[in-house]
Formats: C-alpha cells, structure tokens, sequence
C-alpha cells in the first residue's frame, strides 16, 4: 500500500528517488560502521550534509532547516521512499529527528544556528538524557537537579540507557530546577557539553550482544553549564520534554511499518501468523495515513506507537519460533547486507527478536500508552 495517486506528491516522490539514485554512496564506500546512535563516520556525515543541502534531510523543515517546506503526505512519501530502499535515515537518529527537533520548536534563533543546524549537518551528535535509575518511564520522577549560580546552573544527578551518550557532543538533559514545585513542574532542559567537566559517561552491553554498547549510565557532578544552553522556559521544561516525545512518536510508527515490510520480505512463511503479519502492516499504515488530515486526537499517535512496537515484536517472535534452533545461531544474516543500513535489522533472528524489547519502552513504555488510550480517547477514569 502506499500513499493514493496525488500527482504532487508523487513528483516529490520521483524527484527524491532520481536523487537518492544519484547521489547514494557506494557499498565500498561506507565499509566503516557506526559504533552507536551517535557514532556517525565520516562518510556518513558527508551524505547527511548532501541530504540537508538538498532539503532531503527533513522535507516539512524550512530551507534553512534541511527542508523544502513539504506537506505532511510528501513526507511520508520521503519515509516510504527510504523505506522501499531499506535506507536508515540518519546514523544519529535522536540527534536529528528529538533533539534538533525540539531546539527548533523551543529554542532562539542563536541557539538553532549553534546547535540545531550542526547537528542536521553532522558536524556533531547528540544524545537524550530523560531516564533516570529510580524513575523508568516515569519523567516526572527525575531527581537530576540544576541549580542557579550566576550565569550558570550547577548539575547533580544520574541518568541511565542514555543511547549513544558515549559518542555524543551533546547531551539534551531533564532537570529539576525547582524541587518545590508539582511533580510536573520544576523541569528544565539544558544542553550539556558532554565534555564539561563532571560529565562522567559509562556504557554498558545490551542483552543482544557484549559488543553492543549502545546504552549509557552517565553521571553528573557538580557540572557548571551556561545559562544560554537552557531550551525553553526556566522551571517549564516539562513542555518541551512532552514536544521532544511528541517528535520521538509522531512518525515512529513509519519505522514499524518499515520493519514489518522487511519481516514480510525475509520470513515468508505459510503460518498463520504470517497472514496476520500482512494485516497489521495494512492496519498500521491505515491508521497512520488517517493522520493526515491534521483533525485526529493527538492521543491516537499512541495507538500508532502502541499498535507498531507491539505487531513488530509478536511477528520477529514468530520468525524466531518458527526457525528452531536455527533461529538461535548468533551472529547470522537474516537478510542481505545493506551499507545504508543498521546490522541489527538483518543480523540473526535472536537478535532481531531481542531488538523489538526496546520498541516497546522507547517513546513511552507500553503501559503508558495503553494509559494515555484509555483516558485521553475512552474517556476512562484514572484508577
């Protein structure tokens, strides 16, 4: 299924497919492979520059932004388009698609031109630091605290699964500013230099693999950080946390359509579940297209998350199931190696199964979401 026949937005979708044939790097070209989602090699950060240059990076952006001031069905033909060609948008995904995203919806002109357009660039990473030890999903639980001193604020705290922290120049950091204030206010987000002083980054392995080190404990000890790198309102952050995750969800279900399009292309299977496979896929981007029309409730992004992460994960359990022993040997190609590509989603079919899990936490666990249905669209009571 793809978008219906718009003869607008499908030249978009011819001018961006003539140009990616163009301008793609090479096989050969791309043999260095990132360490992290915030590792970006050299010839990666050189076609990510292309794709902003060109107003491919982020299509609905302005101009100035690495767009062209695109509709919302022409970017969704963009995603579809990488999607077709099993391209991974950016290797610093959070980075581009969270951070730069919030700076540009929260922060000043300076502080676009100083942050948000390097990191569109590449010319350095970022990393999200939200979840804490003792918080989980729960945000407004953070006890990382930030106070004033002068022209700076002096940060404390730890935060944990911080992906990429290790490689990042940047860390986009939650912190309790007032800790007098509601649990949902007192939040502030600052923009931390991962090489200040204090800034202390551990990463450790996921259950995939030792050498997966993706993940980060990092901690903060008496970190001084400018006042200018504060992004939005003082003691308000809480706004622009619920925009980053907003950015964070909004267009996450693409990248579960995309997963479900490759399980179909490399687990064909005349089970049951394979059928139920090809449904959700359809169900997903119905569902997703439905968006379109700028009129649904905001909540229903939460179906899309909820529904995506979840179909994602039952249909790699049934890959894996199926496949015996087989499915187990690790390392292994589930598919053909593509350089534009993240190895996890073609490596062994334990691997792919075990990289759903994070599917369901990142953006807002499973649990909340089903919470946010229930009382923003079913109209249910809290409990």
């Amino acid at each position: 299924m793809r978008l219906g026949n718009d003869p607008e937005v499908e030249k978009f979708r011819a001018e961006f497919a003539a140009f990616l044939d163009e301008h793609l790097p090479a096989p050969a070209a791309a043999a260095e492979r990132p360490q992290s989602s915030a590792d970006i090699p050299a010839w990666a950060r050189h076609w990510q520059r292309t794709l902003f240059d060109a107003g491919w990076l982020l299509p609905a952006n302005p101009p100035a932004y690495g767009g062209r001031n695109a509709t919302l069905p022409q970017v969704l033909a963009h995603q579809e388009e990488l999607s077709r060609r099993r391209i991974y948008h950016s290797f610093n995904p959070q980075g581009v698609g969270i951070i730069a995203a919030s700076i540009l919806s929260f922060g000043t002109h300076e502080q676009k031109q100083h942050w948000a357009v390097p990191l569109l660039r590449a010319d350095i990473t970022a990393a999200l630091g939200m979840s804490e030890p003792e918080a989980g999903s729960d945000l407004a639980g953070l006890r990382t605290r930030a106070t004033i001193h002068g022209d700076h604020f002096t940060v404390n705290g730890q935060k944990v699964w911080t992906s990429g922290a290790h490689h990042a120049d940047v860390l986009l950091t939650f912190v309790r500013t007032d800790p007098q204030a509601p649990k949902h206010k007192g939040i502030s987000a600052l923009l931390i230099p991962t090489s200040t002083p204090g800034v202390t980054r551990r990463p450790f392995p996921s259950m995939t693999s030792q050498h997966d080190t993706d993940f980060n404990e990092v901690f903060f000890t008496d970190v001084k950080v400018p006042k200018e790198n504060l992004i939005g309102e003082l003691h308000r952050g809480w706004k622009v946390a619920h925009g980053s995750l907003g950015h964070e969800r909004t267009m996450l279900w693409i990248g579960y359509a995309e997963r479900l399009e490759n399980l179909l292309r490399d687990a064909p299977s005349d089970a049951q579940w394979y059928a139920t496979l090809h449904m959700d896929l359809q169900a997903l981007r119905l569902l997703g297209y439905s968006q379109l029309n700028g009129t649904a409730n905001p909540a229903e992004v939460s179906v899309l998350k909820l529904f995506g992460s979840e179909a994602v994960q039952r249909a790699c359990w049934h890959a894996l199931q199926e496949r015996g022993q087989d499915g187990l040997i690790h390392p292994a190609l589930t598919a053909p190696y593509n350089h534009m590509g993240l190895e996890n989603f073609n490596a062994s079919w334990f691997e792919r199964y075990a990289w759903t899990f994070p599917g369901t936490i990142a953006g807002g666990t499973s649990e909340i979401h089903r919470n946010i249905i229930a009382e923003r669209i079913l109209g249910l009571p809290r409990g």
